[in-house]
């Protein structure tokens, strides 16, 4: 069984964080069944883990050169690693793929998020010793939790989050195969020479889109998303309004243009509308100097962004869709419900945010793939840069106290036609 990504982006650091991947210079049952057991209770709601044996660590890096694994120990080590991994309680099995990359061999174990955390497993492989513990992943390490977090753990066993839920209303058949296919081709997977192959059903086990019982396939929340055609029959509202005010609010033109299907495939065809249509350039030329001064009215890196993460942590269980007003001197991005309580009204204000816990880790997993949003924590800072490069002014980000919505306003370059945009 294949992973749904492949191991060249994974070393590459650009799409999976590193504090989601750890490496292995060779399988050390002990020391590796703790981090896919910390993988698995993903208190975080990261989206789980990988762990990439053949390749050592150098600071949470992978070390250069690579050493990889001999050919003749890949079945041994897998077979050491399916009776290992029997240990952890309750039960749990990662997916594990063996990978060539520069003409050398690796096994890859993708450990994603477990739906009956917390998971337990043995301190030490000694043959006497009954003693257990849980493991959680903070950063880049593997660490036995706190009380506190302990019971953080506890208290999420009967959370699943709703993008990783199945589906009981959907059958498989609401899957479409044209579209599984397309994003493990376009992300690089391994998984895409074998799906031409595949029955529809092993495929999305594989990628672990539907649920687990033989007996009863049904497909979870971020399949029917990403996968089916018509993702609003089963998510009301999945969609993302860009409403243009020329007049401001007060007015009486109002054009409005609704954009649905897919997620990736609707942000895409927001985004490349939002280019075309509202994003302009503007040159101007300085006597006496050669070069003139060229900037946007929005920088498309920052819209890119904000749109991205709205899709991101969109509440896909209420029905409200996601709404991009263009005002003469403003975008405004906003979605439902608001920011996690971890992130404060002050953080949000000073740009200095954190958010402890994602609402929709398997949604961020495909996002990051298919290159759509940043890595964790990292928009903020993205859609600043891109501002500040602009010589627009600085965003202004903010929730409720109730958190019932969350806002981005992106404000237009002061000197645009006029300079009418606030600061």
């Amino acid at each position: 069984m294949s992973i749904p990504t492949n191991i060249k982006t994974l070393l590459s650091g650009n799409v999976v964080e590193w504090a989601r991947i750890e490496f292995k210079k060779t399988w050390d049952a002990a020391a590796s069944l703790k981090t896919i057991c910390a993988f698995a209770n993903d208190i975080d709601n990261w989206g789980g883990g990988y762990l990439i044996i053949g390749v050592e660590d150098e600071d949470g890096r992978p070390a250069f050169p690579l050493q990889g694994v001999p050919a003749n120990r890949l079945d041994s080590l897998q077979k050491d690693m399916l009776n290992k991994c029997k240990l952890i309680q309750p039960e749990y099995l990662p997916i594990v793929e063996a990978a060539d990359y520069q003409d050398k061999k690796f096994l890859v174990v993708w450990a994603p998020g477990g739906n009956s955390r917390p998971y337990s497993s043995p301190v030490t492989m000694a043959k006497d010793s009954k003693q257990r513990a849980y493991y959680i992943r903070k950063m880049s390490s593997t660490i036995v939790p706190s009380d506190d977090e302990l019971r953080d753990l506890f208290s999420l066993s009967n959370k699943i989050p709703f993008d990783d839920r199945v589906n009981h209303a959907a059958e498989i058949d609401d899957l479409n195969i044209s579209l599984i296919r397309n994003y493990l081709k376009e992300t690089g997977s391994s998984l895409y020479q074998q799906s031409a192959a595949m029955d529809l059903a092993d495929l999305c086990k594989s990628m672990n889109i539907v649920g687990a019982l033989p007996e009863y396939t049904k497909p979870k929340n971020v399949g029917l998303m990403f996968f089916s055609l018509e993702p609003d029959k089963f998510f009301p509202y999945a969609q993302i309004d860009v409403v243009e005010f020329p007049e401001d609010l007060g007015g009486d033109k109002i054009i409005e243009k609704t954009f649905k299907g897919p997620l990736h495939v609707q942000l895409r065809e927001a985004l490349t509308h939002i280019r075309n249509i509202i994003i302009q350039e503007q040159v101007i030329k300085l006597p006496g100097v050669a070069e003139a001064r060229r900037f946007f009215n929005y920088p498309y890196d920052a819209i890119e962004e904000s749109l991205a993460n709205a899709v991101y942590h969109k509440g896909y269980d209420e029905r409200e869709p996601i709404e991009v007003r263009v005002l003469p001197d403003r975008i405004e991005i906003v979605s439902h419900p608001g920011a996690d309580r971890s992130v404060s009204m002050e953080g949000l204000k000073n740009f200095k945010v954190f958010s402890r816990r994602y609402r929709n880790r398997r949604i961020g997993e495909f996002l990051k793939e298919l290159r759509l949003t940043e890595g964790r924590n990292t928009g903020f800072r993205k859609i600043i840069n891109a501002l500040e490069h602009n010589g627009s002014p600085f965003p202004v980000f903010e929730t409720d106290e109730e958190r019932l919505s969350f806002a981005v306003t992106i404000y237009k370059h002061p000197e645009f036609q006029g300079g009418d945009a606030k600061i």
